[in-house]
């Protein structure tokens, strides 16, 4: 059978490879070998352009049986026996074969990168990562699991009513590096506004204290620009927490190689640049109007009176960004602690 999947192994003793934040570079978990991304890139490129085409043809040939087992339902056939369909809880999965053990994996259908339960590889499915599907960035892991390990102890730390769950060790070690999928979007906000503000001011007589409002008729216009407006793509992920672990710091993007990932959980978007630029455009219009209030400090009381944000989008990159995860289900709730894997 052909391979549907790419696991990234050191070429000098074959174990598994991951990608290490404070090298910069992929590591051998057996030899200790290191090598640089482009080295490792360029190496395992056949190999995934033909790991792209396995994985074209298995989905053509699953779609072909498919066809096959219809006709011969339609013809009086009893395909019961010979049925595939694993039932509703299992929409959306899909199942590849290890390289290295032959084990079949099972995983979500936007599961992009993982590991083998069996041998332990690294394993990519670069097929999730061709076409439309390829992003145009990812921005590679810099603090370590023991970082985000800290992080959640530190802020477990002194809350005494909190459950073992949470705080068990064992528990703490499973949090995972992810690689979640972003739109980052670039373009322009064109703003006009209208208001009325009031100054109050005074004078003193002899007798008494006068007060003076003077009012005004205050007009602001302008263009704010932006660039890598972040906003989540994946369904599965809080928009919340993704919004709270920002700031990333994009001057550190890469282009997109797959070599980054071995080691590390990855997805790719199931919502796609136009369903997720309605939620970039709340983030664009909220700071450009806070912007403009700011620039009206000088009047006592300002009253808007007409406003109007238009937003521009130009581009929007598809980018993987680095989050440290884990998630506790206790008492039938679920609670996720998610870390910037960079900052």
């Amino acid at each position: 059978m052909a391979e549907q999947i790419t696991n990234y192994q050191c070429p000098a003793c074959t174990g598994p490879l991951h990608y290490s934040e404070s090298l910069g570079k992929l590591k051998c978990d057996y030899c200790g070998t290191e090598y640089e991304v482009a080295e490792i890139e360029a190496m395992y490129a056949k190999k995934e352009e033909k790991s792209v085409e396995a994985q074209k043809k298995a989905e053509k040939e699953t779609e072909q049986k498919k066809q096959q087992q219809a006709k011969a339902a339609e013809e009086g056939w009893d395909t019961s026996d010979i049925n595939d369909d694993w039932g509703k809880d299992a929409a959306g999965m899909k199942s590849y074969n290890c390289p290295s053990c032959g084990a079949e994996l099972i995983c979500d259908e936007t599961t992009s990168a993982t590991s083998c339960p069996y041998c332990g590889n690294n394993t990519i499915v670069p097929g999730q990562f061709s076409g439309a599907l390829k992003p145009d960035y990812v921005l590679p892991f810099k603090l370590d699991k023991a970082a985000a390990v800290a992080a959640l102890k530190k802020h477990y730390g002194g809350k005494k009513l909190l459950p073992k769950a949470f705080s068990n060790e064992n528990h703490i070690e499973e949090v995972k590096g992810v690689y979640v999928p972003f739109w980052l979007y670039d373009g322009s906000a064109e703003v006009d506004v209208r208001c009325h503000g009031t100054k109050v001011s005074g004078y003193s007589t002899a007798r008494e204290n006068v007060p003076v409002t003077n009012h005004y008729d205050v007009r602001r216009a302008g263009t704010v620009r932006f660039e890598r407006v972040p906003v989540d793509a994946s369904s599965k992920m809080p928009d919340d927490h993704m919004d709270a672990i920002e700031p990333f710091d994009y001057s550190e993007l890469k282009p997109f190689s797959t070599a980054y990932l071995p080691g590390f959980l990855a997805d790719r978007y199931d919502e796609d640049a136009k369903t997720c630029a309605d939620r970039a455009k709340t983030r664009i219009e909220n700071p450009t109007a806070e912007a403009l209030r700011q620039t009206l400090s000088e009047y006592a009381v300002v009253d808007t009176r007409e406003e109007n944000i238009n937003v521009r989008m130009k581009k929007a990159h598809y980018t993987l960004l680095p989050v440290w995860m884990l998630h506790t289900r206790w008492k039938e709730q679920d609670f996720l602690f998610a870390m910037n894997g960079q900052t």
